[in-house]
């Protein structure tokens, strides 16, 4: 026998409380466990009594706790993504895409930014609390933050990023094949002396950028090479410029920066401030593809993560070990795309 119909009761402070199934059983004259049908993805409910319910459901605003689901099933449904301020900030494109991944599948983000990259630390308590069912980072934790993830059973997979020393599944863009084709059409088109602006010092990106280009270098026979430090920004990228012609005495035959960003801050430092004509004078490459390095001022040659491909390919990834614990690691690396653009100056293309 259904119970009577009612609308839910007022709290001591006269607020009226949340709507139960139960309440929503009651008006729409069905068991509770008939409403739980009706909103269970799959489960079997006949048209009127669906239709019963949500109308029950509709009148009294009543929506299905998911976080009350989760504790029932073991699933939060929410997977936490982990990311640097700077990437977010220069490169967005990649948080967005991640979300829309993760939605299309049901699963909700729960987003956690980090200052720096070695920040991790700060993080790792709270995603543990919160019960995430899985945890995608584009920053690298260390050994023994990993293992307390994987001992609460929590896969992870990490995003353009992977590691040499750890059994990790990864998602990544091959920087030093990116590096390898950048300098190797510099060299070719006759430059002799470099200027490398690498990443922040804990950017594991940076890092395999950095490498990337010196060991190509090096391989080319090319010995004339001066670094300076940068953060990924625009006006870290002014300032390396002005700081390379000072290391080097003069400014380079072209300039490797660890991304768009601060190329584009050495292409305005280098025609505003040193009147040099690029590419001209001096040739100017990054990496990424961001939009702004389309603009007809800057054209960047650079090379260009295909961000779509590696999203849905580290949501499948993590949402697969979610279902599956047991599959093994896993590492998918994939080939940026060549952008000869006109920052600088290349042999024609074949």
């Amino acid at each position: 026998m259904n119970k009577p119909t009612k609308t839910p009761e007022k709290t001591a402070k006269g607020e009226r409380k949340r709507a139960t199934s139960y309440d929503v059983a009651a008006l729409a004259g069905v068991s509770q466990s008939a409403v739980s049908r009706v909103f269970q993805d799959g489960a079997s409910a006949s048209k009127a009594m669906r239709e019963r319910v949500m109308a029950a459901a509709d009148k009294l605003g009543y929506r299905p706790n998911a976080i009350a689901r989760g504790l029932i099933t073991q699933r939060s449904n929410m997977v936490a993504v982990v990311i640097s301020k700077l990437t977010n900030l220069y490169y967005p494109e990649v948080l967005v895409q991640l979300t829309q991944r993760f939605s299309e599948r049901g699963v909700r983000v729960l987003l956690f930014a980090l200052e720096r990259e070695s920040d991790t630390g700060l993080v790792v308590e709270q995603m543990l609390q919160y019960r995430v069912d899985g945890v995608l980072t584009a920053a690298m934790f260390t050994p023994e933050e990993l293992r307390t993830i994987e001992n609460a059973h929590i896969p992870v997979v990490f995003y353009n990023r992977t590691s040499k020393d750890q059994l990790v599944s990864s998602v990544r863009c091959d920087q030093e094949e990116g590096e390898r084709w950048l300098v190797d059409e510099l060299v070719a088109a006759g430059h002799r002396s470099f200027g490398i602006v690498e990443g922040p010092a804990d950017s594991v990106v940076s890092i395999e950028r950095k490498m990337g280009a010196l060991n190509e270098l090096a391989e080319k026979g090319i010995t004339d090479v001066t670094t300076v430090s940068g953060d990924f920004g625009y006006e870290t990228g002014r300032r390396c410029f002005a700081e390379l012609v000072q290391k080097h005495g003069s400014p380079p035959d072209a300039v490797i920066a660890a991304n768009d960003v601060m190329a584009i801050g050495c292409i305005d430092e280098a025609r505003e401030v040193f009147g040099l004509a690029v590419p001209g004078d001096i040739s100017i490459v990054g990496f990424d593809g961001v939009g702004p390095a389309r603009y007809a001022a800057y054209d960047v040659t650079t090379v260009r993560q295909p961000v779509q491909r590696m999203t849905e390919s580290a949501a499948s990834m993590l949402l697969e070990r979610i279902e599956n614990p047991e599959l093994s690691p896993e590492k998918r690396a994939f080939s940026g795309i060549p952008v000869r653009g006109g920052s600088a100056r290349l042999p024609a293309a074949k």
